[in-house]
């Protein structure tokens, strides 16, 4: 079984992965961006090439 994703900036289990620029985290809840903590669990979101954010699923982690 795979190892659930950690928070890059606490190692508390990640809620999802954002993408800022040249900054690419798994992130927990208290250090997501607004915009995954508005996504639902497996959706996607992307502005241009240097914003992405996404929300991991149930089966993701």
């Amino acid at each position: 079984m795979a190892e659930k994703p950690k928070c890059a900036l606490c190692g508390k289990d990640a809620i999802g992965f954002q993408s800022i620029g040249c900054s690419y985290l798994n992130v927990c809840e208290g250090h997501a961006d607004s915009h995954i903590l508005a996504l639902i669990p497996g959706e996607k979101q992307s502005f241009g090439e240097c914003f992405f954010f996404e929300r991991f699923g149930a089966t993701d982690t």
